[in-house]
């Protein structure tokens, strides 16, 4: 158990570091209402794009240690389950990698726009959004994938969790942060630029929780 609290801690830890990684990239005060066209980008200072840059893509790889816990979490009632779950969390964690190592670039085009031809410039959006973008609506098919066998896992009994955790996946705690942060602006323009990294650590400090409630169950 030692072991499985170990990677739940670096899965935390990884939350909170690709969270401050990606707010660097993101975060302006205008982003709620200046989203399109990556037209936000404008008022994230170079230096918080290239800070932000090296924190997100150092923090990624402990998220596959924090799939490792939940694989850990899980084997005991149902391995095949808790190996899909693994399997599906490095699918999501790879594509979110390649997602965020981008940001700061399409960011810095942002800020030369006044100097480049306007067509190049759009081509260069377009092609960045085929490319790029894509992968966010991909991701969103993978959480919600990975949250009904991470919940069905949980439901079939026998892991380290209890049954109430199924209904705390990462697919039902994105949509309850984006509900809160539309109907409370002040909130989500804090939290929007970071949701994943929100969700994530909501998961992993329950199933940390979860996991020191078992300990003492044992014992």
């Amino acid at each position: 158990m030692k072991r499985t609290k170990i990677l739940g801690y670096l899965g935390l830890f990884a939350s909170i570091l690709v969270g401050l990684g990606e707010y660097f990239l993101h975060y302006s005060p205008s982003i709620l209402e200046h989203s399109e066209a990556y037209a936000f980008f404008k008022e994230v200072p170079l230096e918080h794009l290239t800070i932000g840059h090296f924190l997100a893509v150092i923090g990624i790889p402990f998220y596959f240690a924090g799939y490792i816990h939940i694989y850990r979490m899980l084997k005991p009632g149902n391995k095949t389950l808790a190996q899909l779950v693994l399997a599906i969390g490095f699918m999501a964690f790879t594509v979110g990698g390649v997602w965020i190592g981008s940001r700061a670039s399409i960011g810095y085009i942002v800020h030369l726009k006044e100097a480049m031809n306007p067509t190049v410039y759009q081509d260069l959006l377009d092609h960045y959004t085929n490319h790029m973008e894509i992968l966010v609506q991909a991701l969103r098919v993978i959480i919600a994938t990975l949250s009904v066998v991470f919940a069905v896992a949980i439901l079939k009994g026998g892991t380290y969790y209890k049954k109430w955790m199924a209904f705390f996946n990462p697919i039902v705690i994105l949509i309850l942060l984006v509900v809160i942060g539309q109907l409370i602006p002040s909130i989500g323009k804090h939290m929007l630029p970071i949701l994943m990294n929100v969700t994530h650590f909501i998961v992993f400090a329950l199933s940390l929780y979860q996991l020191k409630t078992k300990s003492y169950e044992i014992r």
